[in-house]
């Protein structure tokens, strides 16, 4: 099979299905219309709400749910072969995710601006909002953690690009405060800015910058510190003067990369040197696993967080949410087409072959098994060859992968950190519909997030506490992505249009991650790991009694023959919704 072929079908695929399925999803079963009231103009304050044209609130929503997940998890997910991991990549986004992400984005818009646990007490019921809060709570407490804990492997790993991601900062200041204090076109600042980034990132490889061990504190552990601070004072901050710009820059970093990967593929046109499916020594079975490794390229729970948290927010106007909702997901699918592209054609090319593919690939052991450092050097290698392809020096090509990662998983840490602010204000909530105590000041809230991360980095003294927790993390995310679209299942129902668009990915990804926690329970017990398998039982038992829950929620509104109205059209104060601080 030659690579070309198999990136052509994914783009030309995800086009027609925008411009098909996308579009009957927003204008016939959603019904979006302009003239609907959207969180970002109603609840406007300059700080988290704040309208944005849909290609800069693309940019910054896209940054935020791809992080590490696209390029990773394909990376891992091909050691089953090259098909199963592409047909997940090209059919979940159309079918699962893009649905996910934009019915989440839409259903947060109609309740105010409500992220998807907040949503869930109205929709189902108050009892089953509160627990689903405190489950996502968990998930971000560990994103927070492991996302900072792996910036610093990274930068550890890769010096030469500290210096390009670090003055990502101050570029998108300049460019945040050029174009909303000074109205400057936002296209035209954002290429000096990703020229000045490049520029930087070359200058990086001649000047590779490390953090030494400082007393008993490990380079790891200072770049745990410093990122953390950075998140503060990053979710603090009006949107528009950091976050924003910092993701919409990243956005176009993205894809010129994506470009330079495409454009390497056409021009070399490699053939796929892995095999089309394959058990290699040591993996699991492809059935649950494949869907809990492969997540942000398919479908994601952690992207409806995202979607009901950042992004909403931000929306300029209801229609906008196929392009940002479905379309960002689309677009991520084509990232992670390109990942498996270079894992499996591209690590082969320049005369490697077979035994390109089989370096890494050849066990388990060496792949999921092997940690971050070699699931990136394949992609890196792969990547790499491929833009050589089109004359881009290896050793550039590679750094310019390396800040591509790094930049990600930065992105997706500091808005994950607002997200969970967002999300504990909510749990944290009188009955008055504010935030009570010291959680009604966002300074004092984003304080605990970052102060709660960091306790869990340092559970261990090298700062990865996290990994203590991490093996529960992918079921749980998929499994918050079967919930959500369970949410939205219930709302469609309600509201008496067809349920079976969320319902049938619903029952898929709810099926394959109880699957996946079933397998994690019983290998935990095994390896008498008591803590993992209470936090897997528990989760099992939330699971298992939001669907109950949700399914007699669902009877009884059409038992009393309700049409569910959304909480946003009696919303008639701002105040209801605006953090005091």
């Amino acid at each position: 099979m030659n690579s070309l072929v198999l990136a052509l079908v994914a783009f030309f695929g995800y086009i027609v299905a925008y411009n098909t399925y996308g579009k009957w999803l927003s204008r016939k079963l959603f019904g979006l219309r302009e003239d609907n009231p959207v969180p970002s103009k109603k609840f406007k304050d300059g700080v988290d709400y704040v309208p944005t044209k849909r290609h800069i609130l693309l940019g910054h929503h896209f940054t935020t749910i791809a992080g590490t997940g696209p390029i990773v998890g394909p990376a891992i997910g091909v050691v089953w072969g090259w098909l199963p991991a592409f047909l997940w990549v090209f059919l979940g986004p159309i079918f699962a995710g893009g649905v996910h992400d934009f019915a989440s984005l839409v259903i947060s818009s109609r309740h105010g601006g409500k992220t998807i646990g907040e949503m869930t007490r109205g929709i189902v019921s108050n009892r089953v909002g509160v627990i689903f809060l405190i489950l996502i709570q968990f998930l971000l407490w560990l994103v927070l953690a492991v996302f900072a804990m792996i910036m610093g492997i990274l930068f550890d790993m890769y010096p030469q690009s500290v210096l390009s991601i670090w003055m990502e900062i101050p570029i998108a200041i300049w460019i945040g405060y050029m174009v909303y204090k000074k109205g400057k076109k936002d296209t035209v600042y954002s290429i000096i800015g990703l020229i000045l980034l490049y520029v930087f990132a070359v200058i990086g490889i001649y000047l590779p910058l490390r953090i030494p061990k400082i007393g008993g504190i490990s380079p790891v552990v200072s770049w745990i510190i410093i990122l953390l601070i950075y998140s503060y004072f990053a979710s603090v901050l009006p949107v528009q003067t950091l976050l924003q710009p910092r993701d919409y820059i990243n956005s176009h970093e993205l894809l010129v990369l994506m470009g330079a990967l495409f454009l390497g593929t056409l021009v070399a046109r490699p053939e796929i040197v892995a095999p089309a499916y394959q058990r290699v020594s040591g993996a699991p079975s492809m059935w649950p696993l494949l869907f809990v490794t492969i997540a942000c390229g398919a479908i994601s729970g952690f992207h409806s967080l995202a979607s009901s948290g950042t992004t909403v927010k931000q929306l300029d106007k209801e229609t906008d949410a196929q392009f940002v909702g479905y379309g960002g997901m689309l677009l991520e699918g084509s990232l992670s087409t390109l990942v498996i592209v270079a894992v499996t054609a591209g690590i082969g090319m320049f005369g490697a072959g077979s035994a390109g593919y089989l370096k890494y690939y050849s066990t388990w052991s060496t792949t999921a098994g092997a940690g971050l450092a070699a699931q990136l050097k394949a992609i890196v290698e792969g990547a790499s060859n491929l833009m050589k392809a089109i004359g881009i020096p290896k050793d550039l090509g590679a750094t310019l992968m390396a800040i591509f990662v790094v930049s990600f998983a930065g992105t997706t840490l500091d808005s994950a950190t607002r997200i969970q602010r967002f999300g504990m204000e909510e749990l944290f909530k009188g009955a008055d519909g504010k935030p009570i105590g010291p959680f009604k000041n966002r300074y004092f809230t984003t304080f605990v997030v970052v102060a709660a991360a960091f306790a869990l980095c340092m559970v261990s003294p090298d700062g990865r506490g996290a990994m203590k927790l991490w093996p529960v993390f992918g079921a749980l995310n998929q499994l918050l992505a079967g919930l959500a679209l369970m949410i939205a299942t219930v709302y469609l129902a309600k509201k008496r249009k067809p349920v079976w668009p969320t319902l049938f990915p619903m029952i898929f990804m709810l099926t394959m991650t109880i699957w996946a926690t079933i397998l994690n329970v019983k290998n935990y017990y095994n390896a008498k790991n008591w803590l993992l398998v209470f936090i897997a039982l528990v989760t099992l038992i939330i699971a298992i009694w939001m669907i109950i829950e949700a399914f007699i929620s669902t009877i009884n509104a059409y038992r009393k023959k309700q049409v569910y109205q959304e909480e946003f059209s009696k919303s008639t104060t701002a105040a209801e919704h605006i953090h005091v601080d």
